[in-house]
């Protein structure tokens, strides 16, 4: 009986043992955490910490408590500012240089690169006996210098004449027979005005071609200086849409004096690009739209019939005041031989002469007025933005045979 009874004592303290393990055990477990309570959307927003202002990446934007009424009341709603956007500074616009300044230096670099046509006839005809041989000399001297055959024969009479009447010859009547000679060959009397105010209504309009390189927008963004410096809006259309360069050079040229450019996709219609500049022109109130085409060779019958339908494009809106053909002056007598075709497909008013105080013999200027019967009307000197200038007889004849 009595090892019943500690047996039985035995059996429950160890089930309590037990028991005791296994709560222990559970306690150590840990508990999942509490579920977030429900947000109090009436309870007012927390005051901004015053380091938030420091944590904000500087090109988020940034976020303020702005106050908002809502129907039957409610919490503010957080708003975001824009993000401040840094403007560019404007395009500065440059004054060109005036036209005066400019025909002063036209008389000066041809007087430094041009005078050897000039100078080589005051020596020949300061010999003492000017017999045929010499005359001969002279006449070669002009056609070197590309003034063309019967000009040259026209001077070497007039010439002939003139010293035989004279007699004596000192070197001040030498200079003085030469220079009214050659006034006469370049000619006095043509109207050299770049016509950019029409009779009727603005705007004037000009279009400027030419082959290849000869230096074609240049000279429209240089011409678009020259106008702007006498007072004159521009707008520039850029219908040489074969080369997207083309199309950006004149837009600097532009940009830089103020004058808005009319462009169009890269090998979009130039015929219709210089409809839309004519159009935007008149819009603007513009007193001249300068249209730039692309460069053609004079070979090329095709480029030229579409030369000949941008001009007939444009006159749909007024008719043109100008076509100016750039000639480089370099390429001598191959350029009357453009000078022809271009003549046949538009109806060219005036020249432009470019790089004319490089390697150009000065004769170029009288034949090709002699082979287009239109007078040339502005010369390049130079790569600089304001080398361009009106062509003024006198000035250039005296820089031939210089001071």
């Amino acid at each position: 009986m009595d090892i019943l009874i500690l047996a039985v004592v035995i059996a429950v303290v160890v089930l309590g043992a037990l028991g005791g393990l296994i709560v222990g055990s559970r306690r150590k477990k840990q508990l999942p955490p509490p579920p977030p309570a429900a947000p109090d959307i009436t309870a007012p927003p927390a005051e901004p910490h015053v380091g938030d202002e420091a944590e904000t990446p500087r090109d988020e934007p940034r976020r303020t408590i702005e106050e908002v009424d809502l129907p039957g009341g409610g919490a503010p709603t957080a708003v975001e500012e824009p993000p401040v956007v840094e403007e560019l500074p404007p395009t500065e616009i440059e004054i060109p240089e005036p036209t005066a300044g400019r025909l002063i230096r036209l008389r000066a670099r041809l007087s430094r690169s041009q005078n050897a046509l000039g100078q080589g006839l005051l020596t020949l005809l300061s010999r003492e006996h000017l017999d045929e041989d010499t005359w001969e000399e002279i006449e070669d001297t002009l056609l070197t210098a590309d003034v063309g055959v019967l000009p040259t024969q026209e001077l070497v009479d007039g010439l002939r004449e003139r010293v035989k009447v004279l007699g004596t010859r000192t070197p001040e009547e030498l200079r003085g027979l030469l220079r009214e000679e050659l006034l006469k060959l370049v000619g006095t009397d043509f109207d050299r005005t770049v016509k950019t105010e029409p009779e009727t209504s603005k705007p004037g309009i000009v279009m400027v071609v030419g082959v290849n390189g000869t230096g074609k927008t240049t000279t429209t963004g240089k011409l678009a200086r020259v106008l702007v410096a006498d007072g004159r809006s521009v707008v520039l259309g850029a219908a040489d849409t074969f080369r997207a360069a083309a199309a950006d050079q004149l837009q600097t040229w532009g940009e830089r004096v103020g004058a808005y450019t009319v462009r169009g996709p890269e090998g979009g219609d130039p015929a219709s690009v210089a409809f839309d500049a004519v159009k935007e022109g008149k819009e603007m109130g513009t007193d001249v739209v300068l249209i730039d085409t692309a460069g053609r060779l004079h070979t090329k019958t095709g480029l030229m019939d579409e030369l000949g339908k941008v001009k007939r494009v444009v006159e749909k809106h007024a008719p043109l005041d100008e076509i100016l053909l750039v000639l480089d002056a370099t390429t001598g007598q191959n350029g009357l031989v453009q000078a022809r075709v271009f003549a046949e497909v538009v109806d060219i008013t005036g020249i432009v002469l470019t790089k004319l105080d490089g390697t150009a013999k000065g004769g170029i200027v009288v034949a090709v007025q002699r082979e287009l019967g239109v007078p040339v009307k502005l010369v390049g000197l130079g790569e600089g933005a304001d080398d361009l200038a009106p062509f003024e007889p006198e000035a250039f004849v005296d820089a031939l045979i210089g001071e």
